[in-house]
């Protein structure tokens, strides 16, 4: 054989070979082997029928409570299997090998906060019989939807398993408080910058879905008419995994609930039951602590504590990222942890995080006691399970009783330290172990006012200032949040000033669109008006357009569009807790945008502001932190018109009238066919949503029968 012949069939062999380790390195496995037939003769154990009502939003009766959740997961795979899937492969570290690079950070979080070592060590131990059975009915729920749609399914994800619900609360309740905002300031090197005393410049470029909310209750002697009324009113994306699905609940064991949940939750989260009901708001506790640790040069795996080099605890987390087709890339990545928690490296330096949440298993149980509660001592012997790291709860039922209570998991720490910057890593007595009682944090009970209200801000006030919480009872170490929103602002005037509040200015003032001179929209057009133009007939211009503004977003105003696209940079560098850019550049870039899309600085706000989803596309009044929340892009599209995206989502108003009559309405800002574009139900209720009304939500069943789409039990097809 000649040496040319030699060299091509040893460069053929290298080839080969390659590409054979290749494939064989990034062949992507496929999941267990799944019985099919099996997972549906499963399901035959579950008594449930679906009702459809109008709107398409699935009423779940069931016999029992089990049934009840596996017709949730029935229908919520329906309506929505995408993100129900990508929830299912997020907590389990899986994405990334579906949907790329762009996953595999939550992939690597996944082991980083020791999510399955949490619920592999505690999940037959900690959680009760009856609500690990509500996970496993869910699960069998997604199932059998799976199992009938195999064509939308990704081959690892069956079967969906109970581990897989009480894992997905684990995970995501802490970025409920935010602890993506410590994880980002550690990664990206500004905790260090911070620490050496630089000055951080990052301005706020992109925006993420506000988690806000508004929420107030008013007391019978505080209604015109002696009612109770809740108001419930969460500010969400409009889509994705934490875009609010409506549902009713119903089982002849009495379960009896109607509100909103998540994709993977399989209970109501907010909403009401028959006698009494609650609206959540997002807080910001102080509940993540940093540590900065001392590494040993001479071994990067260990740290000093106490005074001695202790061994890190080193792992490794696996997964795989996509590339294409059956393709994907084996990762492997370090994890590091300390007595403190999980471990970050950023610019040299090393921390850990102890937080809210880590090893907590019984979110769903807590939710759960808070859905099947009668009345306020039993809703408040849940709230006493503090399995929920954060979030504020407003309260009100039949009886008159109303509340405001700030739930946090906070720590009890140690006096001597600053608990707000980063603490010594090799300090035992700078670790805490223990949560204080709920009982030690803000909260307003029966208020002589006779209302509550929240909307994202200071927790001591949530009343009449006779009524608030005592500033002094709330120790530094806390952590409390001070600001004051332009929506808590609104609300709490609005409500003061009004000794008999009737159904109509009820819902008027969630629906108020107006803005106080001292919010941070008030600030920035004042300072934009303060601007010297410098000669610019543009900065001239628009500033005679912003005199003329009264602060309020309604949909013919001619002054909002340009005052609230001016301030939209600050209110999102407020949100992300970034750097606010100049009010002149964004009054000369919002002036701009305007001119090239509509010829003129005053379109009316409708013109502007926008609800599009498929071929609905519906004028919107309110704005960013206003009562009547909505969040856009601050771009605008081809049309000259900024896509809502976020604020408003699942409103609803549930009234205890004096005879103790229940009265529900509600209204979706699309529909509950999520995806399904050619669906009747996805967008239906846009229209409504957009004329800020609500519509009666039907509790009878005889009603919901009277006016329903679709009547079917899960895997046996429609009546």
């Amino acid at each position: 054989m000649s040496a040319l012949k030699w060299a091509a069939y040893t460069l053929g062999g290298v080839i080969v070979t390659t590409v054979m380790a290749f494939v064989f390195i990034t062949w992507t496995p496929g999941g267990p082997s799944v019985d099919v037939d099996e997972l549906r003769a499963h399901a035959a154990q579950y008594d449930v029928e679906i009702i459809r009502d109008r709107f398409g939003v699935p009423h779940i009766y069931g016999v029992t409570d089990p049934d009840v959740a596996f017709g949730l997961g029935y229908a919520q795979a329906e309506d929505d299997w995408v993100t129900v899937q990508d929830l299912i492969a997020m907590v389990r570290g899986t994405l990334a090998r579906h949907q790329g690079v762009s996953a595999a950070p939550t992939d690597y979080l996944v082991d980083w906060f020791g999510i399955w070592d949490t619920v592999d060590e505690g999940y037959a131990l900690a959680i009760p019989d009856d609500v690990r059975a509500l996970a496993i009915a869910y699960a069998d729920g997604l199932n059998l939807y799976a199992a009938e749609n195999p064509n939308e399914v990704w081959g690892d994800i069956l079967p969906v398993r109970g581990e897989d619900i009480i894992a997905g609360f684990v995970f995501r309740t802490p970025f409920f408080y935010g602890i993506e905002r410590t994880l980002g300031r550690i990664n990206d090197g500004s905790l260090v910058a911070a620490l050496n005393g630089e000055i951080e410049t990052t301005a706020a470029t992109s925006f993420t879905p506000p988690r806000g909310s508004n929420a107030m209750a008013v007391a019978p002697q505080r209604s015109a008419d002696g009612a109770t009324r809740l108001l419930i009113n969460s500010h969400q994306p409009f889509t994705g995994p934490v875009a609010w699905y409506q549902i009713r609940l119903r089982s002849e064991d009495g379960w009896n609930a109607a509100g909103g949940t998540f994709p993977g939750a399989p209970l109501m989260l907010h909403g009401h039951n028959a006698t009494l009901g609650w609206a959540n708001t997002v807080n910001r506790p102080d509940v993540v602590d940093v540590y900065r640790l001392e590494l040993n040069p001479e071994n990067r795996h260990q740290y000093r504590f106490d005074g001695e080099w202790r061994d890190m605890n080193v792992s490794q987390a696996r997964f795989r990222v996509h590339l294409f087709g059956p393709f994907s890339w084996p990762v492997g990545r370090e994890v590091l942890r300390s007595i403190h928690g999980p471990v970050m490296l950023s610019e040299g330096e090393a921390f850990a995080l102890r937080y809210a949440g880590r090893d907590e298993l019984r979110q769903l149980e807590q939710y759960y006691r808070l859905n099947r509660a009668t009345n306020f001592e039993e809703w408040a012997a849940a709230m006493r399970l503090q399995a929920l790291p954060s979030i504020n709860y407003i309260y009100g039922d039949a009886e008159g009783n109303i509340a405001f209570v700030y739930n946090a998991q906070m720590p009890v720490r140690a006096e001597g330290y600053d608990w707000q910057g980063v603490l010594p890593g090799d300090d035992p007595n700078a670790i805490w172990n223990a949560y204080e009682p709920l009982d030690a944090l803000p909260m307003v009970i029966n208020p002589a006012s006779g209302y509550v209200a929240n909307a994202n801000n200071d927790p001591r006030r949530a009343s009449n200032s006779a009524d608030d919480f005592p500033t002094e009872s709330a120790p530094a170490r806390f952590g409390l949040e001070t600001r004051m929103t332009n929506r808590s602002l609104r609300l709490l005037a609005l409500l003061d000033a009004d000794l008999s509040i009737t159904d109509e200015e009820f819902l008027a003032y969630k629906f108020d669109n107006g803005y106080t001179r001292d919010s941070l929209v008030g600030r920035t057009i004042a300072a934009a008006l303060a601007l010297d133009p410098e000669g610019d007939a543009l900065i001239t211009e628009a500033q005679a357009v912003l005199a003329r503004w009264n602060y309020t977003s309604n949909i013919e105003n001619r002054s909002t569009a340009l005052a609230l696209m001016t301030t939209l940079p600050a209110v999102f560098a407020g949100i992300s807790e970034t750097t606010e850019p100049g009010v002149r550049e964004s009054l000369i870039s919002a002036a701009t945008a305007l001119q090239r899309a509509h010829g003129r600085l005053d379109p009316t706000w409708g013109e502007v502001n926008r609800l599009i989803r498929g071929d609905v596309n519906l004028p919107l009044a309110g704005g960013p932190d206003a009562l009547r929340a909505i969040y856009s892009n601050n771009e605008l599209n081809e049309d000259g018109q900024l896509t809502a995206f976020a604020g408003d989502t699942l409103i609803a108003i549930a009234e205890w009238q004096a005879d103790g009559t229940l009265r529900s309405r509600m209204v979706h800002q699309f529909g509950s066919a999520t995806q399904d574009e050619t669906s009747p139900h996805y967008a239906d209720q846009a229209t409504l949503f957009a004329a800020e009304e609500l519509y009666e939500f039907p509790l009878d069943e005889a009603a919901v029968r009277a006016e329903a789409t679709r009547i079917y039990r899960p895997g046996q097809g429609a009546e």
